[in-house]
């Protein structure tokens, strides 16, 4: 009999994960189900898991902050939900080392035998270490300090070494102290600068990828002091506020002080200032350089030459890209594509399992797809509730029929199969369209709520796209984890997914990967010569991406779209009645943030 271990990550991007001998099963984040972006506390994922799995074990993640006990019988939340249905269920926890269950998750995901481990986030287990004098010994009678995590660096070995070789600790006062290789000071992370310039911009902590789509409009600016002083955050521009975000001083910088909302300039490019756009340009620059500067210095220090990245900064598809292009060649790097939060779920599952099993397989990510399954059955009968209502009429196509809709300028939702793990729609729950429309990305933008500067994905024949992207030496791209440079001569073909500085975050598709999306894909081909799909995530703005097919037919009703694509089914839903409720407005989680999620969907 298998052994199953349920796994969760208890904060935000609150997700439950089934990992079977070894073997991801299910993946699924709570905000898929609740839809409440970001949603922590997974207790619907772990419900749906419980009632389709025996469970033996559960591993609690997360960053140490979860072990809230409940009445009489002084358990957890998590603990107690899952022993009412398995008594002698196992409880182990991980959340007093948040970056070991990142670094976990990507070095396993890899199928490297050995790496290094770069973790990058804003803040994530709190640790609390005696201050030392110049000669790094303790202060006697000094109070401890307590620091959070911000950027980690492990030896990975099979079955479950992890060597942490550098650890540093942000807090928001008291100074620069060292002990043994842990550094403890109050300047400002790599992340937290981030942070910093994604509130300013008015997108609040945790909207980073926003940020990250502004900063190719901007510039070298002599207005923008140093951001960064001896690889930190300036302490004369940034302020941090651990756990939480950070702020940028604008009492000390009157070039930053804003006259507006910026909110009246994300759907209005003329309202853009200057400082603003220069600021993203300046940001993204500048750390990324810092973190490729700690890359080089793991290799230099370990010898190993095999790099998985993992914290939410890991996202950063601009910032991977440029690692690929400034490292070395014989520097293999694997960028986690659940790098965020949620993946510490499936690093501590595995990471027990090969603990207790002492197993040396290896289970490498070869597919996103880890949602629920839905029947054909389920779906066709909440497709029936819906046509009697007459709200939508369903018929019968096939690829060439989408492709030539796709084709003649129509926007498609598409739904099949299981959801996508992490943030990024990969044709399961994705919304497709012609990439060669110069006004795409102004007219989807639209469509979706979504700000005039951010860009789209393109979805690629994998055959074909080496003839389109510049992609660094990679045989493929499949989880859109690079914003990689479009082949010059290609630009003008697809405009509509080269973004301002003629880039484009790219899925490589294959038959294998997935089937009706690459024939989809194939016979767009066929009629345009074109072997790319313009594709984003099946959601509208401040809307998590859509789980089921009954969110996939409310996200209908509620929006300008008006096709929906059921491949499995081969049939066309076509809306014939909206909802008269408007697109919310976009939702601005402000919590304490540990994590940076720079997600473009």
């Amino acid at each position: 009999m298998a052994y199953n271990i349920l796994a969760i990550n208890p904060g935000h991007n609150g997700s439950a994960a089934l990992i079977s001998d070894g073997e991801i099963k299910y993946y699924l984040e709570e905000e898929r189900l609740s839809r409440m972006k970001y949603d922590g506390n997974p207790f619907r994922g772990m419900l749906d898991i419980i009632q389709k799995w025996h469970i033996d074990e559960l591993i609690i993640a997360g960053t140490g902050q979860e072990d809230h006990k409940l009445p009489w019988t002084g358990e957890d939340a998590y603990t107690a939900l899952v022993r009412k249905f398995y008594p002698n269920v196992k409880v182990s926890r991980l959340g007093q080392e948040h970056h070991l269950g990142h670094a976990a998750c990507a070095f396993y995901n890899s199928g490297y035998e050995e790496a290094i481990a770069i973790i990058v986030d804003g803040a994530g287990s709190k640790h609390k270490i005696k201050p030392t004098d110049d000669d790094n010994k303790e202060i006697e009678g000094a109070p401890e300090l307590e620091g959070f995590e911000v950027e980690s660096i492990f030896v990975c070995k099979y079955p479950h070494e992890f060597n942490p070789v550098f650890k540093s600790y942000g807090f928001n006062s008291g100074g620069r102290h060292h002990y043994k290789n842990m550094l403890f000071d109050d300047a400002v992370s790599i992340t937290k600068s981030y942070e910093a310039v994604s509130q300013y911009l008015g997108f609040g902590f945790i909207e980073a990828g926003k940020t990250m789509g502004l900063a190719p409009y901007g510039k070298e600016d002599k207005n923008i002091p140093n951001l960064f002083f001896n690889g930190r955050g300036s302490k004369d521009v940034f302020i941090p506020t651990y756990p939480a975000g950070a702020f940028i001083d604008q009492s000390r910088n009157q070039q930053f002080a804003q006259k507006d909302d910026p909110k009246l300039w994300h759907n209005d490019p003329s309202k853009l200032p200057e400082i603003a756009k220069n600021l993203a340009y300046a940001i993204q620059r500048d750390t990324q350089g810092h973190l490729l500067a700690l890359i080089k210095q793991a290799i230099e220090i370990t010898g190993i030459k095999n790099v998985v990245i993992a914290g939410g900064y890991g996202l950063n598809c601009v910032a991977n890209y440029y690692f690929r292009k400034e490292l070395e060649a014989d520097v293999n790097l694997y960028c986690e594509p659940i790098a965020h939060d949620g993946g510490t779920a499936i690093g501590a599952a595995k990471m027990f399992w090969y603990f207790g099993t002492k197993s040396t397989d290896k289970f490498p990510q070869n597919t996103l797809y880890h949602g629920p399954e839905y029947t054909a059955e389920e779906v066709s009968a909440r497709l029936d509730e819906h046509k009697e209502k007459e709200r939508i009429t369903v018929e019968s196509v096939d690829y060439s029929k989408i492709a030539q809709m796709i084709a003649d300028r129509n926007i498609v939702s598409i739904f099949q199969g299981k959801s996508e793990a992490g943030p990024r729609a990969l044709g399961n729950r994705s919304i497709v369209y012609d990439p060669r429309d110069h006004d795409g990305k102004e007219h989807v933008n639209i469509v979706k709520g979504r700000e005039w500067f951010r860009p789209f994905a393109g979805s690629a024949l994998a055959e074909d796209a080496h003839d389109w992207f510049d992609l660094a030496g990679m045989e493929e791209s499949p989880y859109m984890m690079y914003a990689v440079n479009v082949a010059a001569d290609k630009i003008k073909k697809i405009p509509a997914v080269c973004h301002v500085d003629d880039t484009c975050r790219v899925q490589t598709v294959t038959e294998e990967q997935n089937k009706h999306y690459y024939n989809l894909i194939k016979a767009f081909k066929d009629i345009t010569g074109v072997p790319v799909l313009f594709n984003t995530s099946f959601n509208l703005a401040g809307d998590p991406l859509v789980e089921t097919i009954d969110d996939a037919l409310v996200t209908l009703y509620r929006s300008k779209l008006k096709y929906l694509y059921l491949p499995e089914l081969g049939v066309l839903v076509t809306k014939t009645i909206a909802d008269p409720e408007p697109p919310k407005e976009e939702l601005i989680v402000e919590t304490n943030v540990d994590d940076i999620v720079t997600s473009e969907d």
